[in-house]
């Protein structure tokens, strides 16, 4: 069992005070970024509809180009027909070449059915995209200016968060280097939690109960106790100066 002094046992108590303060702002830094992240999935995801829909304008326009085209031939080769027609000498050359007109004729306005109703779909879908775009450029500025407000708040989270880390350091080199090391690796595992009170023979980091003799070592501050359950280091409340909790670093 490692000898400390009650000195000892006060700085790691400030040290504890101090990665608290640091555990805390490192957790609402990471949910500043998740919310910023979130803000710009939604911008992403905007954006992609938007180019799925420009896209969908792209083949519409496409269609009736090609559409236009087929029934501008389709109505040369009917008028190309009908001129054959007038100079045709036999009763079978008639036949076919009417067959011809009748078979474009009703492709033809097969094909005008269809086109009309794609260029409906295609003005629809050119005022839905000017709406889309509209929309798009209005809520990236929401976002970016969200984003910034974001940002602007968790400044002086992030200038506190040094702070502490320099407070933390500082505070650390009033230990020996194993005791400060074995204070840096327990709060690695622990959730940032390395030291806490015992109480009525009560570890407050994992609430469950210490042996006799280790509570008796406790009260006495002279030795390095470790809970058995969570291995955090355990001090008796009582025994130690706590200082009250300010805003910031001293």
């Amino acid at each position: 069992m490692q000898n400390i002094t009650k000195q000892d046992m006060d700085v790691l108590v400030r040290l504890q005070k101090s990665e608290t303060e640091i555990v805390r702002i490192e957790s609402l830094l990471v949910k500043i970024e998740q919310e910023k992240s979130k803000l710009g999935s939604k911008l992403t995801e905007f954006a992609n509809a938007l180019a799925r829909h420009k896209d969908d304008l792209q083949r519409i326009g496409t269609n009736c180009r090609e559409a236009e085209a087929e029934i501008q031939m389709l109505g040369e080769r009917i008028v190309n027909s009908r001129e054959k027609v007038r100079h045709v000498r036999t009763n079978k050359e008639y036949q076919s070449l009417q067959r011809e007109i009748d078979d474009s004729g009703k492709k033809k306005e097969q094909l005008e059915n269809s086109f009309f109703e794609q260029l409906e779909e295609k003005e629809a879908k050119e005022t839905l995209v000017e709406d889309r775009i509209a929309e798009f450029k209005l809520l990236k500025q929401k976002i970016e200016s969200d984003q910034d407000e974001i940002e602007k708040r968790c400044q002086n989270d992030r200038r506190l968060l040094e702070e502490y880390k320099n407070q933390r350091e500082d505070t650390g080199k009033n230990l020996k280097p194993q005791l400060f090391q074995k204070f840096i690796e327990i709060s690695g595992t622990s959730g940032g939690k390395a030291v806490v009170p015992v109480e009525n023979a009560v570890c407050r980091g994992c609430f469950m109960n210490i042996p006799p003799q280790l509570y008796i070592e406790a009260q006495r501050g002279n030795s390095l106790i470790l809970c058995p359950q969570c291995n955090r280091i355990l001090y008796y409340a009582a025994g130690v100066e706590i200082e009250e909790d300010t805003v910031g670093p001293d």
